[in-house]
């Protein structure tokens, strides 16, 4: 049973590993490294955006307590 599974594995690596080089169209290398800063940008981006969404919600909770306690 064991040898099964592991024959069936090693075939799936194979074939995947077959797939990726026959038919898989990649893209050239300056499309890639375009898209790679599209992606570092708009990672930035959101990241830069979720940290202002979250000290402006930080903030308001902050007042809000305040108002509750003080």
């Amino acid at each position: 049973m064991q040898e099964n599974t592991s024959n069936t594995m090693l075939t799936y690596i194979k074939e995947s590993f077959e797939e990726l080089k026959n038919n898989v169209t990649w893209l050239d290398r300056d499309k890639a490294s375009n898209l790679m800063v599209v992606v570092a940008v708009f990672s930035i981006l959101f990241a830069l955006a979720t940290w202002g969404v979250d000290s402006l919600f930080s903030k308001l909770v902050g007042l809000y307590f305040e108002q509750i306690i003080g």
